[in-house]
C-alpha cells in the first residue's frame, strides 16, 4: 500500500472503514466536484484494514452509491488485500460536470470533509464548469521530446519518497494517469508546465516577473521608473518557484543573530508565509490568460504577489480561509507529489499565523476581474498602530491578553480561562469581538480559532 494512506484522510484521500452507500455517494460527489481523489474502502484512519468488507457484497454497495449521484460519477475500482483483509480502491477524477446527490445537495471535498455548498456557491461553481478542463488539453505542436528528462527523474525520486515504494511501471503510464500526457503520449498543458524544457514557447506569459521598487509607489520622486531590480523568470513551474524563492530570500534577509551558539536569520517578512503565497500563485493561476504572467513586487512597505485570473470555483475573499478549490488539480497534484506543497488546503491559515507571529498585520486579499493579489504589509520599521477602541468585559480582556501572548485562542482555551462561565456566554463574548472587528474567526467547527484582526 502507498505511504500516503498512513497520513489519514485529506483533500485527495478518503479512508472509509465501512461501505455505507450514502457515505460513498457523498465522497464520490465531493471528489468529482473538487480536485478528484482516491477512496480506500476497508481502511481505518490509521491506515490499518478494518477487515469487515468482502467482494461478494461490494458490487451491490457500489451500485447503490452510484445511483445516488446525478449525473453518475466515473470511478476506477481496484481490489487488493492487506494483512489478509480486503481493501477496495476507487480513483475519481475531477469532473467537468456539476454533480449532485439525489436529495439535491452539492458537496465538495474540503480537507478531510465532504462539505455542502450554499446556493450562491453552487451557482458560482457551476459557472466555472463551462470553461472546460484547460490543463488537461494537449498542447498544439508539443511532443514528448519537449519534456525535460532531468526534471522527470527528479520528480520520480520525490514521488517514490512520498509513496514509500519504487516506480515499477513505465514512466509514461504514470504521466498518463496523472494527466500530464494524453493517451497518445502528447504533453498536456499541465505536463508541459510542470516538466517542459521551455513551456513559454507554447504557453506565452506562463512565467513570472519580479520587481523591487525603492519606495512605496511605482515611480520615484522625480517621476522616473522606481524599481531597483527587475527579473523575468521562465522555465518549468518548479524551476520558476525555485529561482523566485532564491531572489526573495536575497531581498528579505536582514542579517542574523546568534542565540545559544545557533545562528538565526532575521527576515523582513516571515519566509514560510511568502513561500506559501508564491506556490499558491503558481499552482492556482489561470493559465488560459496569455496576456500577463505572475508578478511579485516588493515595495518599501509591502510585498505583493499577483496572479492572472480571479478566484477559482466557489472561492471568495470571504471564504478563502475555510474553503479549498483548485483551478488546476493536475498541476497542484504534481507540486504536492514534488513536495512544493506539503499539505493541501492549509496555505492561507499558515500565512495568517506566520505574519501574526512576526508582528505584521494579516495578509490582505484583493480580487479583480482578471487578477488576484495577496498583499503582505511590513510594520517592522514603522510605529505601531493603536488598536481598536472597544469597551470589553473582564473575560474579553483575558481573551485578548491570551491572544497577545499565544497568537490565537480557541473555544477550549477560553473555557479554561473562564471555567465558571457557560460555553454560550463565552461564545457570545467572542462573537461580539468579531462583530466589532477586533478578532477574526478562522476555520470551522472543531478547527475554529480566533486571531487579532
Amino acid at each position: 500500500m502507498p505511504l500516503i494512506q498512513k497520513l489519514g484522510s485529506n483533500q485527495l484521500v478518503a479512508l472509509l472503514p465501512e461501505a455505507d452507500p450514502e457515505q460513498l455517494a457523498e465522497t464520490l460527489v465531493a471528489f468529482a466536484n473538487a480536485d478528484g481523489g482516491t477512496m480506500y474502502i476497508g481502511l481505518n484512519e490509521d491506515g490499518q484494514p478494518a477487515g469487515n468488507i468482502y467482494p461478494e457484497e461490494i458490487n451491490g454497495l457500489f451500485h447503490q452509491a452510484e445511483a445516488l449521484c446525478h449525473p453518475p460519477v466515473l470511478v476506477e475500482w481496484q481490489q487488493s488485500e492487506q494483512n489478509g483483509a480486503f481493501v477496495f480502491v476507487g480513483r475519481i477524477r475531477r469532473s467537468p460536470d456539476l454533480h449532485t446527490l439525489r436529495d439535491g445537495r452539492v458537496l465538495v471535498r474540503a480537507g478531510a470533509e465532504n462539505r455542502p455548498l450554499r446556493g450562491d456557491q453552487v451557482r458560482q461553481l457551476a459557472s466555472t464548469r463551462s470553461v472546460g478542463d484547460y490543463e488537461a488539453e494537449s498542447v498544439a505542436g508539443a511532443t514528448r521530446a519537449d519534456l525535460e528528462d532531468k526534471l522527470l527523474e527528479e520528480f520520480v525520486g520525490k514521488w517514490e519518497e512520498r509513496q514509500g515504494r519504487p516506480l515499477t511501471r513505465p514512466l509514461e503510464d504514470l504521466l498518463i494517469e496523472m494527466g500530464w500526457l494524453t493517451a497518445e503520449r502528447l504533453p498536456t498543458v499541465a505536463g508541459l508546465l510542470l516538466f517542459g524544457r521551455n513551456p513559454q514557447i507554447f504557453i506565452p506569459h506562463s512565467g513570472l516577473t519580479f520587481v523591487r521598487f525603492e519606495g512605496t509607489g511605482l515611480r520615484g520622486e522625480s517621476g522616473e521608473a522606481g524599481y531597483g531590480r527587475r527579473e523575468e523568470i521562465n522555465g518549468a513551474l518548479p524551476l520558476i518557484i525555485q529561482r523566485t524563492w532564491e531572489i526573495l530570500q536575497e531581498e528579505m534577509r536582514r542579517g542574523a543573530v546568534v542565540r545559544s551558539l545557533q545562528r538565526e536569520e532575521k527576515w523582513l517578512y516571515p519566509p514560510t508565509a511568502i513561500r506559501e503565497a508564491l506556490v499558491n500563485a503558481v499552482a492556482h493561476r489561470d493559465y488560459r490568460i496569455h496576456g500577463r504572467g505572475i508578478e511579485v513586487r516588493i515595495f518599501a512597505d509591502r510585498l505583493e504577489i499577483s496572479s492572472p485570473g480571479g478566484l477559482p470555483g466557489f472561492i471568495t475573499v470571504d471564504n478563502i480561509i475555510d474553503e479549498h478549490f483548485s483551478r488546476n488539480p493536475r498541476i497542484v497534484n504534481g507540486l504536492f507529489q514534488w513536495r512544493y506543497i506539503e499539505e493541501l488546503g492549509l496555505g492561507v491559515d499558515l500565512m495568517f499565523e506566520e505574519m501574526l507571529n512576526a508582528g505584521h498585520p494579516i495578509p490582505e486579499f484583493k480580487e479583480a476581474a482578471f487578477a488576484f493579489t495577496v498583499i503582505f504589509k511590513n510594520v517592522l520599521d514603522h510605529a505601531p498602530q493603536s488598536g481598536p477602541r472597544l469597551s470589553t468585559n473582564e473575560r474579553q480582556a483575558k481573551a485578548l491578553a491570551f491572544i497577545q501572548r499565544h497568537g490565537r485562542i480557541t473555544n477550549r482555551d477560553y473555557q479554561e480561562l473562564c471555567p465558571d462561565v457557560t460555553p454560550e456566554t463565552l461564545r457570545l463574548d467572542l462573537a461580539d469581538l468579531v462583530e466589532n472587528s477586533v478578532l477574526l474567526k478562522v476555520g470551522a467547527k472543531r478547527g475554529t480559532y480566533y486571531i487579532l484582526r
